[in-house]
């Protein structure tokens, strides 16, 4: 490790610790805890969506991707951006006016059935668990390869620290983490493409026509099929990625940490702004990448792309630009672990604990303290497991983490919204469908042949993603639920509900 990479890192933990002590005194109840009080703006709720949202394997992945396989590494992309007008349209609103802390008090507000409340939690903490243990493996994978360090020790380290800042700081102390991490990598990314554009004297028409000659691909670059050769897998996995953000709960729950409606959709239009700009810099990266490192040399050090920002660093501005590069890798990844930490534990104290075991009768103090001892717990299963999973393939698990939220929140928070006819067994159906679906297709799809010697290319299920099955499927299964007990669809809590969803104000029924 150089003595910039040493300083920079120090940088960042010091300035984040010292967050979470200011946070930490900032916060004196659950909804503080919980949802940062409703004290955040929309620009500054953006800023936090965005940190939260936008993980390593996007910074890194992303533009690795684009210098290995052109067009179609952008196009990959372009199904995160898309996806916030989906919950921008669609979701944020009604969210915001159903919900307090979770997305089980949104479902809740018209199913108040303690059972479905479970499952939801359940669920929330199973995406959650999965979510951490792809990006723990990518952060011990990525410190190993940048630091040098034990893959063991970085993320038992990165573990620490998240623990850390959700434990004493709450949200409040995630969303200031989520905040600067933004701060940091897009103004970061920003000037790494300066330096690579004035190397090129700022055409970026004249690197487009270079790249086409020191790539393989040649003219094939520019054009679409290298990277997805299936046009049905592809759409599949953009349905999953577009679906799934609007079923992501550490995304869903940031509509209820501002005050109004006004503030949501400020707060998801700043973060699809953030989000188009930060990965159309991913296309310079990429090319950058190609040109100034080389196609062979990427490859042969690592041939997934991931490394492709790091040796343009390296090849642009030596050890001191790397450890800036290394640095916000660093950043991205605790602020994206922190939020999936504080959804789980929120679905836990104020879901399960709460409303579930103590039946909507419990201290605030007690709550902050089992969702304390919850992040502590997800926090060490999550480290335990992603020591044990080290050789994981994380592409693999994110997508299938992207297709069961789109295949189980999603349709289920769609329909609560707008179905007069939704009961709540077509609700226990579209979750219970989807999950197994969702996962029971991705474990037999070619994604996992190589865990289990071929029984992918071998199994009925040729897409890699099955989104396209299971999010139909998990639609279909709500609305036979629900045909098939009419009996317990309540059309009148459903105007009132749908009422407030919209508008904000509950109706005085008399």
């Amino acid at each position: 490790m150089t003595l910039s990479t040493f300083v920079f890192f120090l940088a960042i933990i010091v300035g984040t610790l010292l967050i979470t002590y200011w946070a930490a005194r900032q916060t004196s109840s659950t909804h503080d805890y919980y949802a940062a009080g409703g004290q955040l703006t929309g620009v500054q709720n953006g800023l936090a969506i965005a940190g939260d949202y936008i993980s390593a394997a996007s910074f890194l992945g992303i533009s690795g991707a684009i210098a290995l396989y052109g067009f179609d590494g952008f196009f990959y992309s372009l199904g995160f951006l898309v996806s916030y007008l989906v919950l921008l349209i669609l979701i944020a609103e009604p969210i915001r006016h159903l919900g307090k802390f979770t997305l089980g008090d949104v479902i809740a507000a018209r199913f108040p059935e303690p059972s479905l409340r479970a499952l939801t939690a359940m669920n929330t903490l199973f995406i959650s668990i999965l979510y951490m243990v792809a990006q723990l493996v990518a952060a011990g994978a990525l410190l190993q390869l940048l630091l040098g360090l034990e893959y063991t020790s970085a993320v038992i380290i990165v573990g620490v620290l998240m623990t850390i800042y959700v434990v004493f700081g709450g949200m409040m102390a995630t969303s200031w983490v989520q905040i600067v991490k933004t701060v940091l990598l897009v103004t970061g990314t920003l000037m790494f493409c300066l330096i690579i554009l004035s190397r090129f004297e700022w055409d970026m028409l004249r690197m487009f026509i270079l790249v086409t000659e020191a790539t393989p691909l040649g003219e094939q670059f520019l054009h679409p099929g290298n990277m997805f050769t299936d046009p049905i897998d592809m759409l599949s996995l953009n349905l999953a990625l577009i679906f799934g953000t609007a079923g992501l709960p550490h995304i869903l729950i940031r509509c209820l940490t501002v005050k109004d409606a006004p503030a949501v959709r400020q707060s998801v239009i700043s973060a699809t702004l953030v989000m188009g700009c930060f990965y159309l810099m991913t296309i310079v990266l990429g090319l950058g990448a190609v040109l100034v490192v080389g196609y062979e040399q990427l490859v042969s050090i690592d041939p997934s792309g991931n490394m492709a920002a790091p040796l343009l660093a390296y090849a642009l501005g030596g050890d001191f630009l790397m450890a800036f590069i290394a640095a916000i890798a660093f950043a991205t990844i605790l602020a994206v672990v922190c939020g999936v930490v504080i959804a789980a534990s929120t679905a836990f104290a104020h879901d399960f604990y709460r409303h579930v075991l103590c039946k909507g009768y419990a201290t605030e103090q007690t709550q902050m303290w089992v969702a304390k001892c919850a992040a502590i717990g997800v926090a060490t299963l999550s480290i335990v497991l992603s020591i044990g999973l080290q050789s994981l393939n994380v592409a693999v698990i994110v997508s299938l983490i992207f297709c069961i939220a789109a295949s189980v929140n999603f349709p289920v928070l769609l329909l609560t919204i707008f179905w007069r006819k939704f009961t709540v067994v077509g609700a226990v159906s579209a979750i219970v469908t989807g999950l197994i679906s969702s996962v029971g297709l991705m474990l037999l799809s070619p994604n996992f042949s190589d865990l289990y010697g071929g029984l992918g290319s071998r199994s009925l299920m040729p897409l890699n993603n099955p989104g396209i099955i299971t999010i139909p499927l998990s639609f279909v299964a709500a609305y036979m639920g629900s045909k098939l007990s009419p009996h317990l669809a309540d059309e009148d809590r459903f105007e009132s509900i749908a009422y407030l969803a919209q508008t904000g104000v509950k109706q005085n029924r008399s």
